[in-house]
Order: structure tokens, then C-alpha cells, then sequence
């Protein structure tokens, strides 16, 4: 659901910045492996790298059964996570184009903050909009503010020079697995024999 939740918010971004030469301006890749002799395919675009990982708390004691009809079925609650994505401009020849790219994102965002597969167009192959995973995917953007301590800790573990650079936080990444681990019945009367015990006695 990670990988589909990137590929909706690349197809969108290529889809409002204008391509040069026809190819897409934005790539799903890995930011610290950019100087890799092997990666020219992250030359010259804005690169897409997650770079964090965050349990939603506040969505964390949800129910861990669902009615169904007559009865009731037991799962495990949903995992909500919030996605940090760095979107690198890197244009190592072209100073200007970076930070042309970067404000592209920057507007692209200001532009359109809450993605899902209803208001994606194109929508991607990735995603199915008979598969109720997908259609539950729903993303809210929100630009995410580093201090300078963060920011040299972020590239020096990145392990690369910096480059213009914006993060956003995306709320929220629903995985589950629908798997049902019990049933039941509900139940619909409760019945009370504390007084017939009580005579009894």
C-alpha cells in the first residue's frame, strides 16, 4: 500500500509539472543513491524518497470486530501510518532548474493537498478501483518543516551532499490484512435470573 500510495502522488505531480523533452520530471527512487554510477535515471528529475515511517497514535485503539449481517467478524485492527517524502530537485549541472523544480512541488502542493484514487487522473496502473484497498487510500499532504539540526542529520544519513529539497508529511496510509481470526453471533437480549436465584435460596 506504500508503493501505491507513492506511484498516486507521482502520477499526480508529473501530471501538473510540464515534462521536458516528453519524459516525466518526477522519479520514485532512492535520494542517497544518487551518485551511484548506475543511477542515471535519478539525473535531472525530482527525486521521490520515503524517508520516515510514523504510526498514527491517535487512531491506534480502533475495534477489532465489524458487523456483518447476523453475526459479527473478528480482525485485527488496521495499521495508520503517516509517510514522510523528501522530494529532492536534482539538476547537479543546472542550479536554477532545482529550484525551479522545487517550486513546481512546492505549487503543485499548495495547489492540491488530499489525493485518492476518485480524484486521480490519470490513475495509475498501480492502483484498482475495483480493489477495496485502493479505494479506501486517501492522502492529506501537509508541508513538514525541518530545523537545521534535522536537516544535516536527514542528509548526513542519506550519506550525500545536500540538494534543493522540500519534505512532506501524507496522512494517512491504511495496510491491513483482512483476514478473519473469529465469529459470532450478536448478541440482541440480555436476560436477568438474579431474583429467581434469589427465591430459590
Amino acid at each position: 500500500m506504500i508503493s501505491k500510495a507513492l506511484n498516486l502522488i507521482l502520477s499526480q505531480i508529473n501530471q501538473y509539472i510540464e515534462p521536458v523533452a516528453g519524459a516525466d520530471e518526477a522519479v520514485l527512487g532512492n535520494v542517497a543513491l544518487n551518485e551511484a554510477p548506475d543511477q542515471n535515471a535519478l539525473k535531472n528529475k525530482v527525486i521521490l524518497s520515503l524517508v520516515n515511517v510514523e504510526e498514527e497514535s491517535t487512531m491506534k485503539n480502533t475495534l477489532n470486530f465489524r458487523k456483518m449481517g447476523a453475526g459479527v467478524n473478528y480482525q485485527e485492527p488496521p495499521v495508520n501510518l503517516n509517510l514522510y517524502l523528501l522530494f529532492a530537485a536534482h539538476y547537479p549541472l543546472a542550479y536554477d532548474t532545482s529550484l525551479k523544480r522545487l517550486s513546481d512541488v512546492i505549487r503543485f502542493f499548495q495547489h492540491r493537498k488530499k489525493f485518492s484514487i476518485n480524484t486521480a487522473s490519470p490513475l495509475p496502473d498501480t492502483l484498482d478501483p475495483n480493489d477495496p484497498d485502493d479505494i479506501e487510500l486517501y492522502l492529506t499532504a501537509e508541508l513538514y518543516t525541518m530545523t537545521f539540526e534535522q536537516i544535516n542529520h536527514l542528509w548526513g544519513s542519506l550519506g550525500g551532499k545536500q540538494m534543493p529539497f522540500v519534505m512532506y508529511k501524507f496522512r494517512l496510509v491504511m495496510i491491513r490484512d483482512r483476514k478473519i481470526y473469529g465469529q459470532g453471533g450478536i448478541i440482541e437480549e440480555i436476560q436477568n435470573n438474579l431474583l429467581a436465584n434469589t427465591d430459590a435460596c
